[in-house]
């Protein structure tokens, strides 16, 4: 560490900045382009709006009840459910009364918020414009400690998904739900499911038993990468352990603060443990994660990567490439000012145009009426993360593409 203080050391991209990769100099388009918005600034706080043929790459269709899974367990598992008296599994990263859980426009009269697929076409299919939607199912099955069970009810989510889902509506692909208490499971579900070309990511929750980037994990990862599946983590908690580093809160707001921390802990998991040394061509995505805090927590990593690297020689890129290699960010939550200008400037500090994919986060309330995207994206940024990250990102929505378009 000492060898680092004080000198600048090579900057994140190769070029020149200050300490933490701050720019020295402004380029020549980027001056034009901040003199331009300074005057007219009136252009900015217009409303963007979605465009047609994007990708929700974050939707969260809700198993009603428990028993909406009995006819896909086998007669040992639906009677186990039946004996034991299992009502339902739900967790408490979402709960059902909460004002995030869902937008009131969104709450239906009756059952659980994401559990009509009419309503979801309604309000965020059809309304947004997308070609394609990702579900992400987040029901408890990650939380249970038995591996046979959690085996059991992965298996019966996954089908449970592909039969009232993607089924129903051709625009709609599916995440892999897998009982991460067993690696080898985890395995065995991941080449069951895709088989389903349907199916385009494997989903975990950013808060497990251990930090994701431990070679335990590393199997998970190879066959998703073998198999052209990205990995989507996703906020939540299996509750195994505290969701904070100091234990446990009172209260349900610091647990939700607490999943960005989580990320970041996560990320820097993944890249020091030497997750995409391994798997170059892995690509992982960070859902409901927010990312205003991307910047700064990438200047921290590359500050003390620099100067602890010898621990860690595999890392061969800095976590600044590395992230724009392999990390994608959902676009909601989007935890930052309403000012147009301050989050152009989040956006620059980024340093790329690749990270971000749209997501609508549905039917969790993360924005109000249609306002989907933030003030001030130019159209060229909006094509980009409605529709050009998301098919650069998920190898089987692309290929899927190519295959309706060839028909």
């Amino acid at each position: 560490m000492g060898a680092d203080s004080g000198s600048q050391g090579p900057p994140m991209d190769g070029t020149a900045r200050a300490p933490y990769g701050i720019r020295l100099e402004l380029s020549r388009t980027e001056i034009n382009r901040r003199r331009a918005q300074e005057e007219t600034p009136e252009e900015t706080n217009v409303m963007t709006s979605p465009i047609a043929g994007g990708v929700d790459c974050d939707l969260h269709p809700a198993v009603p009840h428990l028993t909406s899974l009995l006819p896909y367990l086998n007669d040992y598992w639906r009677d186990q459910v039946t004996t034991r008296g299992m009502t339902d599994l739900v967790s408490q990263s979402y709960p059902t009364n909460s004002p995030i859980t869902s937008r009131p426009d969104w709450r239906p009269a009756e059952g659980k918020p994401g559990s009509s697929l009419e309503d979801m076409k309604a309000q965020a299919l059809d309304r947004f414009g997308v070609s394609y939607a990702i579900c992400n199912p987040l029901y408890g099955v990650q939380m249970v400690f038995s591996e046979d069970m959690a085996d059991a009810f992965c298996r019966a989510l996954n089908d449970w998904l592909v039969k009232e889902w993607l089924d129903k509506d051709q625009r709609l692909r599916g995440s892999i739900v897998i009982p991460v208490q067993s690696i080898e499971k985890s395995v065995a579900e991941i080449e069951r499911c895709a088989k389903d070309k349907r199916f385009v990511q494997v989903l975990m929750l950013v808060m497990g038993d251990m930090p994701l980037g431990k070679r335990a994990y590393w199997p998970i990862y190879a066959a998703a990468e073998r198999l052209g599946l990205a990995v989507g983590i996703h906020a939540g908690s299996n509750y195994h352990n505290p969701p904070t580093s100091v234990g446990w809160g009172s209260y349900h707001i610091e647990d939700y603060v607490a999943q960005a921390q989580a990320f970041q802990t996560q990320l820097t998991s993944l890249i020091v443990e030497g997750v995409f040394a391994r798997h170059p061509k892995l690509k992982m995505v960070m859902l409901e994660s927010g990312f205003t805090w991307l910047p700064s927590y990438l200047w921290r990593l590359h500050k003390f990567w620099r100067g602890v690297r010898m621990e860690t020689p595999w890392v061969d890129r800095a976590p600044l490439e590395i992230v724009r290699g392999n990390i994608r960010f959902s676009l909601q939550p989007i935890d930052a000012p309403p000012d147009p200008a301050t989050l152009n400037r989040l956006f620059d500090h980024m340093q790329s145009d690749e990270l971000l994919l749209f997501s609508t986060d549905y039917p969790h309330w993360q924005f109000d009426g249609d306002a989907v995207l933030p003030e001030g994206m130019s159209s060229d940024l909006v094509r980009k993360v409605m529709i050009d990250n998301p098919h650069a990102t998920y190898s089987r929505l692309k290929s899927a593409v190519t295959q309706e378009t060839t028909q």
